[in-house]
């Protein structure tokens, strides 16, 4: 059995029935270290402008604690960081095969790498960085690559989560054999599951929202501001508009808070249209029903390292619309077949795009739930499986 150490900054919804999964394998024994526990209880989310509370178990099925550290319990600036006390000691008294550090963003991060390396301990590394907005800065882009160079060097094997991350570290000159696909995924199951349940119940829910049952419905599930770019999505909307006065057949949901809600309110209260509705931020356990009710959903941001609310989405069997800065568009959204991608910024566009994904949103949503089966928590496990047993031999 290999004994393996996973750090990672705070328990995060997305990665906790991941981590279950591989808590339970029974070749690998894992313990998961975080640096802060802010996102167990209350706290405020400067993107959402909210308190948030996450209505999931994040810390429930396997082994984990939290590492003794100095300073914020919460990253605020890359000064305001916790600093770790005792990373040598827990991997000394652990007695592990090998290390997985997420991201490298985080002090403690670091900390793990440079500490593994001085045990001889093996590194494995998994990010987002996908190379899609590279600074143009020519002193900044070269400290990052000499940083990046010095770092990448302590990395035994790196974990990439799609095409995009591959092609990252490839571009800076890792060998395919130190890459292994651990792709971004979620739980598809519970996904799969909650919203078969929630169908049962859309009528009931969109008799709740005043919405006719026979309209088509565009979701929006995000952070209202501004890299999410909910302002180029209802531009878009007013463009689907026959005479840019009746209103357009589709509903428009926004899911989500954050700084521009009122001036999106606003803007759409200009229209007098009724078919534009703000629902307020959803927790994870009410996202389902929100993505069995739509037809299409639309991410437009101008900068997604990912987007997870695409593969939950896909689970529901959506048609997907993404803008070409998100992260997940050339592994997940095959253009023509399960959903768009257009110019970030180019509003027309994304009202073609809209109304492509509406007229075609049976046979694209079944595309979707096909190609998410393959992208799942069990090629993650393999993917991980497969990166260790590189290292280890057992």
């Amino acid at each position: 059995m290999i004994k393996l150490a996973y750090f990672v900054s705070h328990p995060i919804q997305y990665q906790a029935p991941l981590l279950r999964m591989i808590a339970a394998d029974p070749d690998i024994d894992l313990k998961v270290f975080f640096y802060s526990d802010f996102s167990l209880k209350p706290y405020q989310d400067s993107g959402f402008g909210k308190v948030i509370e996450w209505d999931v178990p994040l810390t429930e099925g396997y082994e984990h604690q939290f590492l003794d550290c100095w300073g914020s319990k919460q990253w605020k600036n890359i000064f305001q960081q916790p600093i770790a006390k005792d990373i040598t000691k827990q991997l000394k008294n652990g007695n592990f095969d090998a290390v997985w550090v997420h991201g490298w963003a985080w002090f403690c991060s670091l900390q793990v790498i440079f500490a593994a390396e001085k045990l001889n301990i093996p590194v494995l590394l998994r990010g987002e960085s996908n190379g899609l907005q590279e600074t143009n800065n020519f002193i900044k882009k070269n400290v990052k690559k000499v940083f990046l160079d010095f770092l990448f060097k302590k990395i035994s094997a790196f974990l990439y989560v799609g095409n995009l991350n591959y092609q990252f570290y490839r571009n800076h000159k890792i060998n395919a054999d130190r890459l292994f696909p651990v792709p971004y995924a979620v739980d598809n199951n519970f996904f799969q599951i909650q919203v078969k349940a929630a169908r049962t119940n859309r009528d009931n829910l969109k008799r709740s929202l005043n919405l006719e049952s026979n309209r088509p419905i565009i979701l929006y599930a995000a952070k209202l501001i501004d890299v999410k770019c909910p302002q180029d999505l209802l531009s878009a909307y007013r463009l689907l508009s026959p005479d840019g006065i009746q209103e357009p057949e589709p509903y428009l949901l926004f899911v989500g808070d954050g700084a521009l809600k009122a001036c999106l309110e606003n803007t759409a209260k200009e229209t007098s249209w009724q078919s534009i509705r703000f629902l307020g931020f959803k927790n994870q356990s009410e996202m389902p029903a929100m993505y069995d009710l739509c037809d299409t959903f639309v991410l437009p941001s101008s900068f997604e390292p990912w987007g997870l609310a695409i593969n939950e989405v896909m689970n529901a069997g959506k048609a997907v619309v993404v803008s070409d800065q998100v992260g997940c568009a050339p592994d997940l959204v095959l253009d023509g077949q399960n959903g768009t991608i257009f110019p970030v910024g180019d509003v027309v566009a994304l009202a073609q795009s809209i109304k492509w994904a509406i007229a075609n949103s049976t046979v694209a949503g079944t595309k979707s739930r096909d190609i998410i089966s393959n992208w799942s928590f069990q090629e993650d496990l393999q993917g991980l499986r497969k990166s260790l047993h590189s290292l280890i031999k057992i």
